[in-house]
């Protein structure tokens, strides 16, 4: 009995001190979903030259005189095919529509997901390489995280349209953590992914950037219910600041 008490507790010092590494490994490696969608009728395969990472995405035109650009941002461990109906409904209005696949997800290179850190440097640069005019961002989780982020620190963007998204890293990582995650090895699993990731979570955090926000923004979130898929939703308009 001593012998097998030692092997579980040997065997338990060992999984234990695998669980940071593994949290950290999820927060960093969100699934990858391939596309086999076929291409939406308006649109055209392009790259985009991210933060040191080549962005595979969608660029749809609408007319020869748009009314402007929207940016699709999909979500964690989705890909840009999820703005096929952001594309038809603003594409039909006259505007530009483009939609890319976030680093480490879909078709992008990369295969570490910061949830806003390098992601909003890439957007910079995917805004970068648009035609002059207002410019839209819808995103959704992950890519409404972006959308703030970025339109914080850039005033070309004109509007953003923001769903699902969370107030900052490191909260959404523990509420998140499986139920048998202490605090500690949460700590310790945040710790590791900024070591791996290199970047520091605390500076992912749409909340804090809200403050620096001039533009006008749409928040919306959806309800859930046990056993039920989402059922209805609300949204709160912020409008632009002029200070």
């Amino acid at each position: 009995m001593i012998i097998i008490g030692a092997v579980i507790v040997i065997a338990l010092g060992i999984v234990f001190t695998q669980l940071p590494a593994a949290g950290a490994g999820g927060l960093l490696h969100p699934y990858r979903r391939h596309l086999i969608e076929a291409l939406p009728p308006t649109c055209r395969e392009a790259a985009f030259a991210g933060d040191d990472v080549t962005l595979q995405g969608w660029q749809c035109r609408a007319s020869p005189a748009p009314r402007g650009t929207v940016v699709y941002l999909h979500g964690v461990a989705d890909n840009r095919v999820g703005g096929t109906g952001v594309i038809d409904r603003f594409g039909r209005r006259g505007f530009d529509v483009v939609a890319y696949d976030s680093r480490a997800h879909g078709e992008s290179g990369g295969d570490l997901c910061t949830y806003g850190f390098f992601e909003k440097r890439d957007l910079h640069r995917v805004l970068d390489s648009l035609a002059p005019g207002p410019i839209v961002l819808i995103g959704t989780s992950l890519g409404a995280a972006v959308a703030l982020q970025e339109a914080a620190q850039d005033p070309r963007v004109t509007a953003v349209v923001a769903a699902e998204t969370f107030s900052d890293l490191r909260t959404v990582a523990a509420e998140r953590a499986p139920f048998f995650f202490t605090a500690g090895v949460i700590a310790r699993a945040i710790a590791l992914a900024e070591q791996q990731g290199r970047f520091q979570i605390d500076a992912v955090s749409p909340v804090a950037a809200a403050a620096a926000i001039r533009q006008s923004v749409l928040l919306g979130r959806t309800t859930r219910t046990p056993g039920r898929s989402i059922r209805g939703g609300s949204c709160r308009r912020w409008p632009a600041r002029s200070d």
